[in-house]
């Protein structure tokens, strides 16, 4: 694969370690009193290398696409309601839209793979790999190629936006129904845990639902050991991007690589995002340097997966929507945590004793 050769990105450099711990420590507060809001204050700094950093210039990029497992029962909403949510976001109907709209994010649309051909509309993007990916069960889901393909739609798209509009800060989304089951067979394809532990309720599934999605997704990777030996947790990221990949969590995969290329930080929204993160991983490590991590999700794999990253987030309130809407939900949150450290007043600069003595 070409972007496993030309994705370069440099790790955030240290030099400013200590001018961002002196300039969160000597903030009239108590040291440490503010808990993550200084972790990521000072993971924003460093990235920007700054005392001053910045996330006014963000942007909501949402990718879709279709599945073809649907087919088989694997989600509890019908694959039509893809194009109708897309739909939805275009007209300002959906959670994350609205948020957008409160906070004053620009939010785009990006048509990957979703079965339906729309019309131009100014808050879509129409980049469409496929109309759909194949049932997994059955073949591999995408051709090599398509993965490529997806995956540059992705990083295509925050370039365009950082130099159209200089973006400080990322955050993605996702719209595809089944793509929750899609997200646990590539957590289990490239972790190596079984279905079982990765499956969960998605939109809603009961728990005859939920045992059917692992056996789906065990039914797939019995065909893949057919075909090309090898077990999940061993086999190449190429194969498994082909064989279960879903469009839009591949395009969400390259535009976390190329924001990181750009030295951008990027908020990593729920459990699908995440596994979106899982994959760029694999391609560069240097990405997790960039990632700021929105929520925990309900989802149960997710918890998992946030280890496995050593991750803490900004938020737990239980969501499971998906969309970016736990991300865009933490965005305020890095407002607050750049304007703390840019502007909170020093224990010197305020005239406030500091204790110490």
């Amino acid at each position: 694969m070409v972007l496993l050769s030309t994705c370069k990105i440099a790790p955030v450099s240290g030099a400013m370690d200590e001018q961002i711990a002196h300039g969160i420590n000597t903030k009239t507060k108590p040291l440490g009193s503010l808990g993550l809001l200084e972790k990521y204050a000072a993971k924003l700094a460093a990235i920007q290398q700054t005392l001053t950093p910045s996330v006014s210039k963000a942007q909501m990029l949402v990718f879709a696409g279709d599945h073809g497992v649907c087919a088989q029962g694997f989600s509890a909403f019908p694959a039509e309601v893809t194009p109708q949510m897309v739909h939805n976001f275009l007209h300002g109907g959906a959670a994350v839209s609205v948020f957008c709209q409160q906070h004053h994010v620009p939010l785009l649309v990006v048509d990957v793979g979703v079965n339906v051909e729309f019309t131009a509309h100014p808050l879509l993007c129409r980049a469409k790999v496929a109309r759909g990916t194949y049932d997994f069960t059955v073949r591999p889901a995408l051709e090599l190629e398509q993965v490529e393909q997806a995956l540059t739609v992705g990083r295509q798209r925050v370039r365009h936006s950082i130099e159209q509009y200089g973006t400080e800060l990322f955050l993605f989304g996702e719209m595809g129904i089944g793509n929750t089951g899609v997200s646990s067979c590539l957590m289990s394809a490239i972790l190596g845990i079984s279905p079982e532990q990765t499956v969960g309720r998605g939109t809603g599934l009961d728990d005859d639902g939920v045992a059917r999605k692992a056996m789906l997704i065990q039914r797939a990777f019995d065909r893949v050991k057919k075909e090309h030996g090898g077990s999940p947790g061993a086999w190449p990221l190429e194969l498994v991007l082909q064989e279960f990949g879903g469009l839009e969590i591949l395009a969400i995969a390259g535009a976390m690589l190329e924001s990181a290329a750009h030295g951008r930080a990027f908020l990593v929204d729920g459990f699908i995002c995440t596994v979106a993160l899982l994959i760029a991983e694999q391609v560069n490590q240097h990405v997790l340097d960039y990632a700021l991590f929105a929520h925990q999700s309900n989802e149960q794999a997710h918890q998992t997966l946030l280890e496995h990253f050593n991750a803490e987030p900004v938020l737990d309130l239980g969501l499971r929507l998906g969309e970016g809407s736990g991300a865009i939900l933490a965005y305020p949150l890095l407002q607050s945590a750049c304007v703390f450290l840019g502007q909170m007043a020093s224990f010197e600069s305020a005239g406030v004793a500091d204790g110490s003595s």
